[in-house]
């Protein structure tokens, strides 16, 4: 069965939110909208809405947000076929017709949930008998509460490798196989997969079993400590969150949605009051995974163990986040005291330290600023110029253009402070006034060199103004503060490209006269023209010092250095492939999707600069420019 999107679209526009809402929850007109007491939560003044014309409902208290769909879904208890029905039937509109091969899976996956269902009540079964009691006094050691072990539905599987088979002997060995519960071997030999395990139900976002985690109950060499049922045509891993039928709605009181490493992390904060969190099963953050998270909360905590290997899957996961960060979507992160996870936590110090953790969580950004800046020791001025590297990196990967760029704004913000620190006091001089006056200055700054100052003027007279570099330099002129943060940069693009190295050298060199606290334009006093008045490019266009000028032109040179940086590095790459012929083709792959990412980025930076002058020399009337 397809029901499409634009099925969906018909079927929401013939019926009428209000009304179906209405039948359940008592609604009061306000201007063009409904209100009520919100249905998803406790609560005495009205915060839940609805709109006609918009075709959802919102709740300004928990969160709870969706359609006639969801609705029916949520707050009415269907399954989404029965909603489909349910309203199409009052829309007066006609179900698809199910697909032949659609219908046949949907049938497989009914009969394979049977199985996981009759599975988890012998499971269940096991723990409360003779042969479980090993199992039960481990949980109930770990602290886990007889209601606890009921709400999650905790079991045990013996031993015995043909136990489960024995027990499910009405379902066929395949769907026993088919459903992961089974292992057939090469040679047609079967027996069950989990064994001598304290047992685990993971269920979909319905509550329907659809696979199982299992621990061990003591270390055996060469024995996994958690196992967990393959991908089945129920089961898929990568798209699978453990708890969200519980945390969904949870998650709807508190705001909230929390991930942990772990199944047993989510029983331990849920014990603890915190029914509002998740665990992946065994890989890192999907981006599914991220986009159900999403669905839930604007910034999911992500809570991950204080140990080497939480802290990697903290920054496997911004990795996996930062291309799909959008407005008011992102992550906040919780780390935990070294060596603890959250069990540990809440056993030593309860569940207020753990609330403590997650009221204070650190943003993406602050999160991402010091796993870096930590990641190696910054003794010297290659391992600084490495760290910001590695952040313009991953600043490269966020596909939204703003974020990106306060993004980019913010991180070199915080290497400048670190990189360079403030330097010492110097002793004060009257004021001298006129243009280009130097302020605070022990003496007046030394002349250029001879061929410095002829290296720039030639830069600036003659026909490179159209070129980047000429605008770069220009406006490193125009904003000399901005010198000594981008010279490491600009040394980079020398020594790639020997054309540039005397413009940059003369450039640099500027740095030796110059005071860093002085953010005046330097050009009569060396000599030097006055930089083109181009108005594509905000650094360049007189006015006072702005914000908005200096991180332009951080993205100006940003880009001006990572192509030709780019392409040495293909070449290099190139240049080992008989050496290294796999390694080679790999890293190639990666360096062009690399490159072509800064050519895209180059187009739309030029396209910027070309529609901002287009609108200056429009709002001025210069109508010569414009034509």
């Amino acid at each position: 069965m397809t029901i499409t999107p634009q099925w969906k679209d018909e079927l929401r526009a013939r019926v009428t939110l209000s009304t179906v809402v209405n039948r359940t929850t008592k609604l009061t007109k306000a201007g063009r909208e409904w209100k009520a007491c919100c249905p998803f939560h406790n609560e005495n003044t009205p915060s839940f809405y609805v709109n006609d014309e918009k075709q959802f409902y919102h709740c300004f208290g928990c969160g709870a947000h969706g359609d006639v769909i969801t609705w029916m879904i949520e707050q009415r208890g269907f399954s989404f076929m029965d909603a489909i029905k349910e309203l199409a039937e009052e829309a007066g509109m006609e179900v698809p017709r199910p697909d032949p091969q659609a219908a046949k899976k949907a049938e497989k996956r009914a009969e394979l949930v049977d199985v996981t269902t009759a599975a988890q009540g012998w499971f269940v079964d096991r723990l409360k008998g003779p042969e479980g009691r090993t199992a039960l006094d481990y949980l109930r050691g770990r602290g886990l509460t007889d209601e606890t072990l009921r709400e999650f539905g905790f079991g045990y599987a013996p031993e015995d490798k043909q136990a489960l088979s024995s027990a499910l002997s009405s379902f066929e060995p395949q769907m026993l196989a088919e459903s992961g519960m089974r292992i057939v071997t090469e040679d047609g030999k079967a027996y069950d997969r989990f064994r001598g395990r304290v047992m685990l139900p993971i269920q979909d976002q319905r509550g329907r079993v659809i696979a199982f985690g299992g621990r061990i109950l003591d270390k055996r060499e060469g024995v996994a400590k958690y196992l967990n049922s393959p991908d089945t045509p129920l089961f898929d891993k990568g798209r699978t969150l453990y708890n969200l039928h519980r945390a969904a709605p949870a998650s709807r009181q508190s705001g909230r949605v929390i991930v942990v490493e772990g199944y047993m992390d989510v029983v331990a904060l849920a014990q603890a009051g915190f029914p509002d969190a998740v665990a992946p099963l065994g890989t890192a953050l999907t981006e599914t995974q991220l986009e159900m998270l999403w669905r839930l909360v604007e910034t999911p905590v992500l809570c991950f163990d204080g140990d080497a290997a939480g802290q990697r899957a903290a920054m496997r996961a911004i990795s996996r986040a930062l291309p799909m960060l959008a407005p008011m979507r992102s992550l906040s992160i919780v780390r935990l005291p070294a060596g603890l996870d959250p069990d540990d936590l809440i056993k030593a110090q309860g569940p207020r330290a753990m609330g403590r953790l997650l009221a204070r969580p650190k943003s993406l950004l602050d999160a991402l600023w010091e796993a870096e800046r930590d990641a190696q020791p910054l003794t010297s001025p290659e391992a600084k110029a490495g760290l910001k590297a590695r952040l313009m990196e991953h600043v490269g990967t966020i596909e939204d253009a703003d974020i990106r760029a306060l993004y980019r704004r913010e991180l070199l913000d915080r290497f400048s402070a670190f990189a360079y620190p403030p330097r010492p006091a110097r002793s004060a001089t009257p004021r001298r006034e006129g243009r280009g006056a130097w302020n605070a200055r022990a003496s007046a700054p030394q002349p250029l060199t001879p061929a410095a100052r002829s290296a720039l003027q030639r830069l600036l007279s003659h026909g490179q103004r159209e070129g980047l570099l000429s605008a770069v330099i220009a406006g490193l002129l125009r904003h000399p503060g901005e010198i000594e943060r981008h010279a490491e940069a600009l040394s980079r693009l020398a020594q790639i490209d020997p054309a540039t190295a005397p413009i940059i050298e003369s450039l640099i060199e500027l740095t030796e006269t110059l005071d860093s606290r002085d953010q005046t334009a330097i050009f009569d006093q060396h000599g030097l023209p006055a930089p083109p008045d181009d108005l594509r490019y905000a650094f360049l266009r007189e006015g006072p010092d702005t914000g908005d000028a200096r991180e332009e032109l951080a993205e100006a040179v940003a880009l001006l250095v990572q192509k030709p940086a780019l392409e040495a590095a293909l070449a290099g790459t190139i240049a080992r492939f008989d050496e290294d012929p796999e390694g080679s083709f790999a890293e190639q792959a990666r360096l062009r999707k690399q490159l072509t990412a800064v050519e895209e980025r180059l187009k739309a930076f030029g396209r910027r600069k070309a529609a901002a002058g287009f609108a200056e020399d429009a709002s001025n009337g210069d109508t010569d420019k414009v034509a």
